[in-house]
């Protein structure tokens, strides 16, 4: 068997500049991503939402904000005592600085900046970093190690790059609308970030994936990531289908077409469930249970797509067990016969969920503004080097004074800036 190939590992002894990124200095229980330095100058979710994670892992996150236009997201959705409170969960782990990248103070301090940051992360249009002298060019002549992270609606290049992208134009584009909702009714946009929460996922990924290579070159690069794509992906194998096949999609509602019985059902008392048979002996575990041993002998029970075919009369046993049985009861009896249900929960819900309070899935988080908070807690666990949440997201600009004296700036250079508009 041929042996793996894996990029040349020197000798730390020989090497003069290990990167921290693969060879960090790590005190006991310290977060994996100590050292990493990460300057997030987007808006809104996806680029920000990037940022957080790393933040959560330990990379300094210094966020920058326009003077008189911080990010939208501080007003988004709603908010206690005038504070946003979306912010306190996208802000969390970050500094703030306000910056005018398009004056020549702001761009000179960007780039001071960037000399000292493993990773930008930007999501202006196309061309709006080159207009104000800060592309890649001039970012990677003062820093080549650095990972400028470009995320966008459309990518950097193609016939729609310059259109203002938003996560529900990728929604509505990538196919997901289109296959989402009732057989009869219209494509149906999700209620909440959905292809920005992907794309942040995905950022963080193509960012760490950048960092690794430049353990091996020495050099940074740019990510260019279109919010269009990473939903696409997620979608399965539907262009494979169709290229293939000439499949396309339909819309099913809550039913599947590779399986049944799989929908959400009312119960007796009000309450909703979800129930899936996706594997065979779950199926015919869910008819005994239900009552109706007998459609399991039928002949096109025995594959998914057959039982598929036969969701009314699934659904219709289903259903009629369900309806006639609390949501208490029904959890009882399908998971003591190991037959896949769960409850529909609300915000509520998850909120007094004993799993979720065993993995500490919503944790609190002391805030100065609005005192303890509770909210969804980094987003994996690791054994050894853990992440954290610090501190919530802080007020606007909040930390821009003590940002740039670390940087060397006087307090007479500061106010000079901030009397120019820089700040």
């Amino acid at each position: 068997m041929t042996a793996p190939v894996h990029a040349p590992v020197s000798d730390p002894a020989s090497d003069p500049d290990p990167d921290p990124v693969l060879a960090p200095v790590l005190a006991p229980g310290d977060p994996p991503l100590s050292g990493l330095r990460v300057l997030d100058l987007a808006t809104l979710f996806a680029g920000p939402l990037a940022a957080t994670m790393l933040g959560d892992f330990g990379a300094e996150v210094i966020k920058v904000e326009h003077p008189t236009r911080p990010d939208p997201s501080r007003g988004h959705g709603p908010a206690k005592d005038g504070v946003g409170l979306w912010w306190k969960l996208l802000g969390r782990n970050k500094r703030t600085l306000t910056l005018d990248l398009s004056t020549p103070g702001g761009r000179r301090l960007l780039l001071r900046l960037a000399t000292e940051a493993d990773v930008i992360i930007e999501n202006f249009r196309p061309g709006t970093l080159e207009r104000w002298g800060l592309g890649w060019d001039e970012l990677s002549s003062v820093n080549p190690r650095l990972v400028l992270a470009r995320v966008t609606g459309f990518g950097q290049f193609g016939p729609y790059s310059h259109r203002p992208g938003f996560g529900t134009l990728a929604e509505a584009m990538s196919g997901f609308a289109a296959v989402t909702g009732e057989p009869d009714g219209p494509p149906t946009l999700p209620p909440f970030g959905l292809a920005d929460s992907i794309a942040a996922l995905a950022t963080a990924y193509a960012v760490m994936t950048a960092l690794n290579g430049r353990a091996a070159t020495g050099r940074g690069q740019v990510v260019d990531l279109a919010i269009i794509e990473p939903i696409l992906t997620v979608l399965g194998p539907q262009p494979l289908w169709y290229d293939q096949l000439g499949y396309v999609q339909p819309r099913t509602g809550n039913r599947s077409r590779n399986n049944a019985p799989r929908n959400t059902y009312r119960t007796a008392d009000g309450s909703w469930v979800a129930v899936s048979t996706s594997a065979q002996s779950v199926a015919e575990r869910v008819m005994r249970l239900v009552g109706r041993p007998e459609l399991i002998e039928e002949p096109w029970f025995t594959t998914g797509s057959g039982r598929a075919e036969h969701a009314g009369v699934l659904d219709g046993a289903v259903g009629g067990w369900l309806a006639r049985h609390s949501r208490e009861e029904a959890m009882a009896v399908f998971e003591k016969a190991e037959a896949a249900i769960a409850p529909v929960y609300d915000i509520r819900d998850v909120m007094d969920d004993p799993q979720y309070r065993a993995l500490d899935t919503i944790t609190e988080v002391p805030d100065p503004e609005l005192g303890p908070l509770r909210m969804q807690n980094v987003l994996f666990r690791l054994s050894e080097t853990p992440g954290a949440i610090r501190w919530a997201g802080r007020p606007h600009g909040a930390d821009t004074d003590a940002i740039l004296e670390e940087l060397g700036l006087s307090a007479p250079e500061i106010a000079a800036l901030r009397s120019d508009g820089a700040l």
